[in-house]
This record gives structure tokens, sequence and C-alpha cells, in this order.
């Protein structure tokens, strides 16, 4: 995939956490085009399950909760590179530990570690690694295509809601002195580890199927393809926006197959 010009550039790709994992094939869709790809992952632990997998590439660990592990990330990419080109931001977490419960009864510090981890993460590594940023760097992270109220999504849902937002606001703050840009892949459900640990997750994943124009679920090498698309330089118009890959199910809310009684 020449035609995208990756040769020779760097991009740190953060939020691997298996082969499953969308950063994961957005790394191995950079490293095919010729990118040099550098991973974070969140713990020490999770390093080791991936040693095997990230064999032979620079890894580094970062606890987004965890400001110093931040700046440290940025010092530590500065010793091997003056420059990169920019990042991809696939990081989300929720504690679902005590299974469903409704909205109102969130507990505020399980809201707050997820909004830290999943939104304003983004903010604070691209704060960090400005200085490393080339002028006009791509930053990337993942969304969900609908601001859905699905109970089994929880609070994780106005999260999402936020970080498409930091998404826009980060577009206009770094555009002052560069022309960085930042967008979001806003992402049907799809079959990740991540997604197996959300109460319910199962059952809406394969409604939402249903309610794709194709009656097929998004992949995640769709998504993967489309954030790869935002990396390159051939989206260079395309900045502070949500792009939707769901196959069109968020306007299909009266499909025959489900307006139809069984």
């Amino acid at each position: 995939m020449g035609w995208l010009d990756f040769e020779g550039k760097a991009f740190l790709v953060m939020g691997v956490a298996n082969k499953k994992s969308i950063a994961w094939t957005i790394a191995q869709l950079l490293e095919q085009s010729g990118a040099h790809v550098i991973y974070s992952v969140r713990s020490e632990k999770r390093l080791e399950s991936l040693k095997v997998l990230l064999k032979n590439r620079e890894v580094y660990v970062c606890d987004v909760e965890k400001l110093e592990d931040i700046q440290q990330l940025a010092e530590s990419i500065q010793q091997k590179h003056s420059q990169i080109n920019g990042f991809v931001h696939s990081i989300a977490f929720g504690n679902y530990s005590e299974g469903f419960k409704p909205f109102h009864e969130t507990k505020r510090t399980d809201f707050l570690q997820a909004t830290t981890i999943s939104c304003f993460s983004l903010v604070e590594v691209a704060n960090a690694l400005k200085h490393l940023l080339v002028r006009d760097a791509s930053v990337v992270t993942i969304g969900i295509s609908s601001q859905v109220t699905a109970p089994a999504y929880g609070y994780m849902s106005p999260i999402k809601a936020a970080l498409e937002s930091v998404v826009r606001f980060l577009a206009k703050s770094f555009s002052k002195d560069s022309e960085v840009r930042f967008n979001c892949v806003k992402a049907g459900p799809l079959k990740t580890s991540a997604s197996a640990g959300i109460p319910g997750y199962i059952d809406n994943y394969l409604y939402a199927e249903k309610m794709t124009l194709r009656k097929r679920a998004i992949t995640t090498q769709e998504v993967a393809n489309a954030a790869l698309f935002l990396l390159s330089n051939l989206s260079s118009g395309i900045n502070g926006q949500g792009i939707i890959v769901n196959a069109g199910m968020d306007f299909n809310y009266f499909d025959e197959e489900l307006v139809q009684p069984n």
C-alpha cells in the first residue's frame, strides 16, 4: 500500500490488548505499509501477555491514569525519535464488575475513572507528544457510531460522546500553531475482547447486525481501514470529524426484518 505514503514514517499505537484488538489491526496495516510502529500498552502484566505478539518491536508501558506515565512515554519516544507522524488512541475502560446498573446509579468513581482513561487521556497524550508531532501529523481515536442509550453500554456512551467533542476541541486548539489533525472513527458494534466484558453485549451485537443494510456486522478490519485512511495524507482535508463505520445501521431503524412481527 505504497500509495498511502507511510514509508519511513513513525506512529504511536496505544491500546493493543491482543490480536483481536482494533489497535493491533491498525498497527499491522501501518507496518505492512512501511511505517515504523511504536506500541504502548497499559501495564507490565499486559506487556508480558503480549511478549510473543510484540516480539522485536518498540514497546512502552503507559498507564494513562497516571500523568507521570504519559510524560515518561513522551520522553522515552523522544530518546529514539526526533519526530513522529501521529498516533492512534484506542483506549477505553469501564468498570462493570458489579454488572448492569441503571445509569442514574452510576458511581462517581467509576464514571470519573472511565472518563480519565477513555476520554481525557487523549488530551493528556496529545499535550505530552505535541513537540514530537510533525506539523501535519494525524491523530485518530476510536469512538462509537451512534449515541445510543443501550442500558448494557451504560455510562460509556456519554463518555464516548465526550471523546468525540474532545476531538473537535483538540483540532481547534492545535490549529493555532500547526496543521495536526484529530479525527474519530465511530465504529459500530464489534467482536473484541473488550466488548466481551460488557454485560448483555452479545444480544446487542446480534441486534445491531440485523440493523445494518447488508445484514452483516462491521469487522475490526473495516474499522482499521478507516483509521489507516485518516492517518494518511489522503485525508488531509478531514479534521475534527467523526467518521461513521457501521454499514448504515444508524439510519435503518425501520428495517422490514425488525419491524415485522415474528
